[in-house]
């Protein structure tokens, strides 16, 4: 694609890299096809394709970005399918985080959205505030029909109520900062981020992921001073707040490489991992120790998965009977380009792995999306659970707690990948499980 940015342009870092990221495009269309919102609304303009000529315009002409283009970069997911999909490599996920802070820091959103925006990017990121809010969440639930309406304010309002679950799980002590010691040899020492929203939603995860770690012989820190990774408010163009909370992992995780010492920082949540491992392009030009440390950390950031593989993970009990769909995160196949680990270990436990039609497409979860853009991302639940029912498995697994909070409700049990293959290991049966033997139990009653 050709660009016509001036050289004054091309001194910032950021149009730099853009100008690079657009010339990449060769408006072959390939994307369209992968593209979950071109598949549902068939507008160009919501496509990868489309997004990239609005961005080139907004950003080659240096003005404020208009009420279209606002609407079109909302509506991607960044679920990065289109970076699977392009032959020639445009790396579509930089482009798009420089127009969300463009926008961000030149369009007025209307006083409603810009309100919730607020609330998301202010909440989400902190378990107390968050674990709070839910509580009123659940709280509120018996007012829903207070937000009716086809106004955007009052879809978004309703979304929020419906997400929150019906009750929380204890708080649990797994993101309290210590060193959970390995079992027998130690054969590595490796950090944990124990995230925001998931702590509260699922500790459960953190819990088998430091229970299956320790007996495979890691040690797993928990580090003081870590928190959000800062994929929350950076897709939302947050660009200062975001940093903030990266520059804060980076300091922690850094200290402990730079001590004792880390063979990789582990990170359950796909969401996140696909952040941290670009923690190294976020931090590209600041100063040159932060700089280091920034890309040393996304060098160590690793899916659970991938340790799991590497220390060679083996179960202990023999094959549970149950068939398992494999929902793959958007933010782990196209994000991180991680495809195969989970099934190989989920197959290696004793499970049948089953794959979904539509794999690629996306969930409708992506951060703040389900709640930004309910409509669309209704459609996508909607789609993405009859692809998994058509499966004929037992229970759904996957590894990102945005995936398991957007797919549950009313289909099959669903679980994190790092609980089943911990369960198989000798921990705890995760209550995914109970509930297919369950479901399976009444089926074959009902047969009879």
């Amino acid at each position: 694609m050709r660009t016509e940015f001036t050289a004054e342009q091309l001194a910032d870092p950021e149009i730099r890299e853009s100008n690079k990221i657009l010339r990449t495009c060769v408006h072959c269309g390939f994307c369209t096809a992968t593209c979950p919102t071109f598949v549902l609304l068939g507008d160009e303009l919501d496509s990868p394709r489309g997004r990239i000529y609005l961005i080139k315009d907004m950003l080659e002409s240096g003005r404020a970005a208009s009420e279209q283009e606002v609407r079109h970069v909302d509506r991607c997911l960044s679920c990065l399918s289109c970076m699977t999909t392009c032959p020639s490599g445009v790396h579509y996920m930089h482009l798009v985080d420089h127009a969300r802070h463009h926008i961000e820091e030149t369009y007025q959103r209307p006083l409603m959205e810009r309100a919730i925006r607020g609330v998301l990017a202010l909440v989400l990121p902190r378990p107390g505030l968050f674990r709070a809010a839910l509580i009123g969440a659940r709280l509120a639930r018996p007012l829903r029909g207070l937000f009716g309406g086809a106004s955007m304010t009052a879809k978004r309002l309703r979304a929020m109520l419906d997400l929150a679950p019906a009750a929380l799980p204890p708080a649990g002590n797994s993101a309290r900062a210590t060193v959970h010691r390995a079992e027998g040899h130690r054969r590595g020492r490796v950090a944990l981020l124990t995230g925001c929203a998931q702590t509260v939603l699922a500790p459960s995860i953190n819990e088998a992921t430091i229970r299956l770690l320790t007996r495979m012989g890691l040690d797993v820190v928990v580090t003081a001073g870590q928190g959000c990774c800062g994929a929350l408010t950076h897709h939302m163009g947050r660009q200062e707040g975001s940093h903030a909370q990266a520059r804060a992992n980076i300091e922690a995780w850094a200290a402990e490489a730079e001590g004792e010492g880390l063979d990789a920082v582990v990170i359950n949540a796909s969401g996140c991992g696909t952040t941290v491992k670009d923690y190294g392009h976020m931090f590209r030009e600041a100063e040159p120790v932060l700089r280091d440390r920034a890309a040393r950390i996304a060098g160590l950031a690793k899916d659970v998965s991938e340790v799991l593989a590497r220390f060679d993970y083996a179960p202990l009990r023999d094959r549970p009977g149950l068939a398992v769909a494999y929902h793959a995160a958007c933010s782990l196949q196209h994000g991180q380009g991680i495809t195969a680990v989970p099934k190989t270990l989920l197959e290696r436990a004793g499970f049948e792995v089953r794959t979904p039609a539509e794999a690629h497409l996306c969930c409708g979860s992506a951060g703040t999306y389900n709640i930004l853009q309910p409509e669309i991302a209704g459609r996508l639940r909607e789609r993405k659970l009859e692809n998994l029912q058509r499966t004929g498995a037992d229970l759904v697994a996957s590894g990102n707690i945005g995936c398991l909070t957007q797919l549950g409700g009313d289909g099959l049990p669903l679980a994190h990948t790092v609980e089943l293959l911990d369960w198989m290991a000798g921990g705890p049966a995760p209550p995914a499980v109970e509930a297919a033997r369950a479901r399976r139990a009444a089926a074959r009653v009902a047969a009879e």
